[in-house]
């Protein structure tokens, strides 16, 4: 505590005194306070040059740099500024211009300091209440909302396959056997079902006796018809083994099995042709035509430890010869538990695709020949942990999988994700055609940036977005006018927006530049992001002319005084050169002036609608030469 009270001393000091005894300084603050901020930056600029190195200094440059809204130079003063403790308003400014940066982690640590500072302050508030969603857009679109089940126990749980008749099954330790394995020292693995209602609850599970043996059993797939299973059990309930007489142990398989339904009970249990005592099979999955079987093995001509493979299914009851699923799915470590659902995409968990941690739960579309590799699923589904066995019920639209995030085996169920998938499609509005390298941004609904694309070749960008909600696309393209470009609220599915941009010329009359509405927030002068957008357009025509000179007339509408109408446009008039000149553009080939309410577009006088209101209150970039 002594050692901060003497920094924010010093701190506060040695402000004071510079201050006081500089009076280049002063100037540079006049310069500041009459809104010139090109020309204040210019002289905080040579204040440093000179060696006069102050965090105030840094302040006021990146304070300036703010207000002209060049997040750049504004982010590189801030930096240095916060050197020292700052007033809550200088982190929250930081934080903005990070963010229209697109430097989010960097922003959402700056909007920790602010919040802290000011907590009572509503923008603190809706910061704590969602502290990473920037970070969190930028990841991976979520595909599934989860949780976990109340059937878990405190031993594993893995294996969940949900049947069309509504019945859950899954395999469990949870049960009394005095007989345990040698890895987790918990009892040998079953087979339970438990019914699963259309309301997502669970009734108490119970173990399927007669596919249950004392040896590990499970887990299991079943036919659409609900009339056969497949299950994975130890080689040793069929007495099938190698013995090593030099170590005195019995050497066993995992093994496939096959049973039929008769009268609600399982019966005619078979162990599967391609069997081994050399290699194990585990993890069946059957088609839904029953003509298919899919599982994971590490028999010989595989890629790796555990590969998945599939057999035809003939309608005599034979099987062709094991077939690898190749290298789009299979790696040299491991690769199990496969579920294929109706429309052909395949589910499996790996350890040797990147993933996030363990054993991560893959997809790709068997329907595709031109699938380039199989997709992570991305968080919540997939932790740093093990997650694996996932299926999919599209009759219930709902999944399953396990996962040891909790430290223990655990199902979880898995709600899909309404999702959107765009295009936005840049063409020249005169000619029709496509526009490649176009910058397309899309914003939320609070404004905030989601991500920015050049388009390919073809004009598009392709984007993943959540459904049900808004979006707007915010195009740039040399040469062009930038557009904004509206997209509704969409339930899902595919959608496009055609982004017609018109060629930058046809914004150019004999006597004016016609942009949008320049609008300024109430009783503010500072440069918006919306206004910098509009700007952004003539400061390109300026440059594509450099022979062009502009006055720019700055108008209010009637409410409040004339005299401090005249005020406010007058600021608005130069904070709009002051923007624009920061460009690059030479001050003397701008210049502004406020007139007011003095020359209205709609003389409506003192009987002005809210639309008239908004008609005079404009900013007109008129064209001298």
């Amino acid at each position: 505590m002594k050692n901060l009270y003497i920094l924010w001393s010093f701190v506060f000091v040695s402000t004071i005194t510079l201050k006081a005894q500089n009076k280049e300084i002063a100037k540079a603050d006049k310069l500041y306070l009459q809104f010139e901020y090109v020309k204040a930056t210019e002289a905080y600029l040579k204040l440093i040059d000179k060696g006069e190195n102050d965090t105030y200094i840094y302040k006021q440059l990146a304070e300036s740099y703010y207000k002209m809204f060049n997040p750049v130079d504004a982010i590189k003063w801030y930096a240095k500024t916060i050197s020292t403790p700052q007033d809550a308003e200088i982190y929250y400014h930081y934080a903005q211009m990070l963010k229209a940066n697109s430097q989010y982690d960097a922003a959402s640590s700056q909007m920790a300091t602010f919040a802290n500072k000011v907590p009572n302050d509503p923008r603190a508030k809706e910061y704590k209440e969602n502290p990473n969603y920037i970070p969190q857009l930028l990841e991976k679109r979520k595909l599934f909302d989860i949780n976990s089940l109340k059937i878990n126990s405190d031993k594993s749980e893995f294996g969940p396959v949900l049947t069309n008749d509504g019945t859950l099954y899954f395999t469990s330790a949870n049960q009394k056997s005095k007989k345990t394995d040698g890895i987790k020292e918990e009892p040998y693995l079953d087979i339970f079902k438990a019914v699963y209602n259309k309301d997502g609850t669970i009734e108490a599970p119970t173990a399927v006796a007669e596919l249950n043996t004392k040896w590990h059993d499970g887990p299991v797939s079943i036919t659409a018809d609900g009339n056969t299973i497949y299950f994975a059990r130890e080689s040793f309930a069929i007495k099938s083994f190698e013995k090593d007489k030099k170590n005195h142990l019995k050497m066993g398989q995992v093994n496939l099995f096959k049973a039929t339904k008769m009268d609600g009970i399982w019966t005619n249990i078979v162990p599967l042709p391609f069997n081994s005592k050399n290699y194990s099979s585990s993890s069946p999955f059957v088609s839904k035509d029953g003509k298919t079987l899919y599982f994971s093995s590490n028999m010989p001509g595989g890629k790796g430890d555990n590969d998945i493979w599939k057999v035809k299914v003939n309608s005599d009851g034979s099987y062709s010869a094991p077939e690898n699923m190749g290298d789009l799915i299979n790696t040299m470590a491991s690769e199990q538990f496969p579920f294929v659902t109706y429309d052909n995409i395949l589910y499996f968990a790996s350890s040797g695709k990147p993933g996030l941690g363990g054993l991560d739960v893959f997809s790709i579309d068997l329907n595709s020949k031109l699938a380039e590799k199989a997709i992570n699923l991305g968080k919540p589904v997939n932790s740093e942990k093990d997650d694996f066995s996932f299926s999919f019920n599209s009759q219930y639209a709902v999944g399953f999988f396990a996962s040891n995030r909790s430290g223990n085996d655990d199902i979880y169920a898995a709600h899909p994700v309404c999702a959107l998938e765009n295009a936005t499609i840049v063409t020249n509005s005169k000619t029709g055609t496509v526009l490649e390298n176009a910058a397309v941004t899309i914003l939320d609904n609070n404004k905030n940036a989601i991500e920015t694309k050049n388009t390919a070749a073809n004009g598009t960008v392709i984007s993943a977005l959540e459904c049900n909600k808004s979006y707007t696309m915010k195009v740039v393209k040399d040469g062009f006018e930038s557009g904004i470009f509206e997209m509704p609220s969409n339930k899902g599915g595919k959608s496009i927006v055609n982004a017609a941009l018109r060629p930058i010329a046809e914004i150019v009359s004999k006597t004016e530049i016609v942009l949008n509405e320049i609008n300024f927030e109430f009783d503010k002068s500072n440069i918006t992001q919306e206004a910098a957008f509009e700007l952004d357009k003539l400061v390109q025509v300026m440059k594509n002319n450099e022979k062009l000179i502009i006055v720019i007339k700055s108008h209010t509408d009637n409410l409040g005084n004339d005299a401090y109408n005249r005020s406010l446009s007058e600021r608005r008039a130069k904070s709009t050169v002051q923007y624009v000149v920061s460009k690059g553009i030479n001050a003397e080939r701008i210049s502004g002036k406020g007139y007011g309410e003095s020359e209205p577009k709609v003389n409506c006088q003192e009987k002005c609608t809210d639309a008239q209101n908004a008609q005079n209150r404009r900013s007109e970039f008129l064209i001298v030469k």
